[in-house]
């Protein structure tokens, strides 16, 4: 579904990425995984169009970077972005029929009825400012909001960041529902463990470039990875 071959990109003439290639099938979850700093937001920037890049990106054989980010998400790669990106003083629900801007026709807020079975609590506030949730629940509406655009590719920059430890586990519950309900998910977190749990492969970003990629558990078991990012 996905194919980035030899992506670069900058920040300011500083390399944030350098020559990173990685594929991602449909209806898999494809974790990226690294330290702050590897460039993993940046991966899905440029993805989503907000970064200039050199390379190529194919999303169902259309090449992204020629798109316009507003039109990359209708070619249906939805984002929820690092730190949610909410309309904090609006509603739940506005900001829910809001991730549905570009949709037309009849079902435009279809999606509704799923984000509603994978969150439940944003159904029992929907009247409630974003900026009164708990962290938790931000980001159940982050990406509530995205499902709301009706994604086949739902990409996820650090979906864990600012989550109490006991809401952590029901953000990749939802996660791995979303895959099983037929969505396709790229997920950048550094979170090593609930992301290798949860996926089906992985790729290890360092300083912009891949250094390991395979079967997410290969890449838990190696013990290079567990003693870089787990101490052991």
């Amino acid at each position: 579904m996905l194919h980035i071959d030899q992506l670069s990109a900058s920040y300011r003439g500083l390399k944030a990425l350098q020559g990173v290639s990685l594929d991602v099938a449909k209806g898999e979850i494809v974790a990226v995984v690294g330290a702050n700093g590897a460039g993993k937001t940046t991966l899905l920037k440029s993805i989503a169009g907000l970064v200039t890049t050199e390379g190529s990106i194919t999303f169902d054989g259309q090449d992204l970077r020629r798109l316009k980010p507003h039109l990359v998400s209708r070619a249906g790669v939805g984002l929820v972005p690092e730190g949610r990106r909410l309309f904090p003083r609006l509603s739940v629900d506005d900001n829910l029929r809001l991730g549905a801007y570009a949709i037309t026709g009849p079902d435009r807020f279809k999606p509704l009825d799923l984000v509603f079975t994978l969150f439940p609590r944003l159904q029992e506030r929907l009247t409630q400012r974003a900026e009164t949730l708990s962290g938790g629940e931000q980001q159940m509406l982050a990406i509530g909001r995205a499902l709301m655009s009706q994604p086949r590719l739902l990409m996820l920059d650090e979906p864990s960041q600012g989550i109490m430890p006991k809401l952590v586990d029901d953000i990749f519950c939802a996660i791995q529902r979303i895959r099983d309900l037929g969505l396709t998910v790229l997920l950048v977190e550094q979170r090593l463990v609930e992301a290798l749990e949860i996926a089906d492969r992985a790729y290890v970003l360092q300083t912009g470039r891949i250094v390991m990629s395979g079967p997410a558990a290969d890449i838990a078991g190696n013990a290079a990875v567990r003693r870089a990012y787990l101490g052991l």
